[in-house]
């Protein structure tokens, strides 16, 4: 009875004080007051943190009230940058608004809206080549910095089955470096495809086994294959912290780290310019179709794991610079489609933001292709059973989609029966792929020390 009374109080006292308010005061209350108005009015249990509503007004509050409850929640919390999700009947979880997030519906919505703006190949070069010009602006890469004059960092050469390896660091910028392992064919004839294999954020990165099958195989193939560093992962965390790969440069320097990994590989005397691909899972599949829609050298692209027309990558190294503003607004789909006529293959699950890509993203995919007369240069491989991985499933999809355009004989990573062998890589321990040494006790001198430092680089002081 105490307690039915004391809810009956608090319920006239939230109403009286909401009456209180006139548009002298924009009919402003604070949010956690107007977050209990909406659970007493619709029946309803709203979980959050404090520190995510104290101190937070809205100002016309009720006039956000709408008869169903979510167009409430999303008019209320929209003026705070905050969203919801649906936890169960009728319980809701707030959470920061996530930009990078549109609903599935949205996404599909935005594909059908940005086809109309184009209708053939002359009118999509010009909107490429529009957009081409505000991603490297976004970037902060129009123009591009000068390339130090320093040459590539190489470790001794590993010998392995079929395949060498060599740890390599490149100075993108005055100060920093990108760091990876280049595999290459034990016997090389004539001039070798080459493979740029960025990764996501998956535990150990290019440490990770099924990033050295990878690479390892595509050298047994007779590619040269090439993984790398995220920034402020791998050794690049001696020269940042962790919380910056979340800050907005890091987007930036991979950009800038893939195009000097471009400019050193191709001008080995055995690299074949005219078979350049490029593919990364999760975050490394953002990378992947950003770097393919900026950069014409790349001849071949496999983003894994990661085309969505409503997910723009989470992580602000995929959409921490405002590439997707670009155009009054794309999404990774369109930015997937810059590679046409190029050979593409993307390799969808069933259990991640890739799971609509055969009904949606695919054939506006094919569409754009067609506008070349070449729809068959995109291919989807969509595995609905599997998850968010680059497993052996994925990688086999890229071996035979970079052998078919490549020319290249898959019976070297064969065995006698015809299934893919990739029992002959050896996984070498975290230590043995590092550049400056295990305690990173060789990384040069000039290296810089913090993100200030990178940040002066593109916001000098005037």
């Amino acid at each position: 009875m105490i307690r039915k009374l004391i809810y009956i109080i608090g319920c006239l006292l939230i109403w009286i004080d909401c009456f209180s308010q006139t548009s002298d005061d924009a009919y402003k209350e604070p949010l956690k007051q107007v977050l209990t108005e909406i659970e007493q009015q619709y029946g309803i249990k709203i979980r959050y943190s404090e520190n995510m509503v104290s101190d937070r007004w809205v100002t016309y509050a009720r006039w956000r009230f709408r008869p169903d409850v979510e167009k409430t929640l999303s008019n209320v919390l929209a003026s705070q940058d905050l969203s919801f999700s649906k936890t169960g009947d009728k319980s809701y979880k707030i959470s920061a608004f996530q930009y990078h997030l549109k609903t599935v519906e949205e996404g599909k919505a935005q594909l059908e809206y940005l086809s109309t703006l184009y209708n053939d190949a002359a009118s999509w070069e010009q909107r490429k080549k529009e957009m081409r010009a505000c991603m490297f602006e976004a970037l902060k890469l129009s123009p591009m910095p000068a390339a130090p004059a320093s040459k590539p960092i190489l470790t001794p050469v590993r010998k392995m089955d079929g395949y060498t390896v060599e740890n390599i660091a490149f100075e993108i910028l005055p100060g920093v470096y990108t760091a990876g392992s280049l595999y290459r064919p034990a016997k090389v004839k004539g001039k070798l495809p080459v493979v740029l294999c960025p990764d996501g954020h998956w535990d150990k990165h290019r440490y990770r086994a099924d990033c050295q099958y990878r690479c390892a195989t595509l050298a047994r193939m007779g590619c040269i294959a090439i993984s790398y560093d995220i920034f402020a992962w791998g050794e690049s965390l001696l020269q940042f912290k962790p919380e910056d790969h979340r800050r907005s440069l890091a987007m930036t320097v991979q950009a800038l780290g893939a195009f000097r990994i471009l400019d050193y590989l191709l001008r080995l005397k055995e690299a074949d310019t005219s078979r350049v691909a490029i593919s990364g899972g999760s975050g490394g599949g953002s990378h992947t179709m950003l770097i393919t829609a900026l950069d014409d050298r790349i001849k071949l692209s496999a983003p894994v794991v990661m085309l969505s027309s409503y997910h723009s990558g989470g992580c602000p190294c995929e959409s921490g610079m405002p590439v997707h503003l670009c155009g009054n607004g794309t999404n990774n789909a369109e930015i997937a489609a810059m590679a046409a006529p190029r050979p593409q293959l993307v390799v969808s699950d069933g259990k991640d933001w890739t799971a609509h890509v055969p009904e949606t993203e695919f054939p506006y995919l094919q569409k754009m292709y067609s506008y070349y007369g070449q729809p068959e240069l995109v291919e989807n491989v969509h595995l609905p059973a599997e998850g968010h991985d680059y497993g052996i499933n994925k990688r086999i999809a890229l071996y035979e989609f970079i052998a078919k355009h490549f020319k290249l004989d898959l019976n070297a990573v064969k065995d006698k029966t015809g299934k893919f062998d990739e029992t002959k890589v050896t996984i070498e321990p975290e230590a043995a792929l590092k550049v400056f040494g295990e305690k990173g006790e060789k990384l040069p001198a000039n290296a810089i020390r913090s993100y200030d430092q990178l940040k002066a680089m593109f916001d000098p002081v005037k």
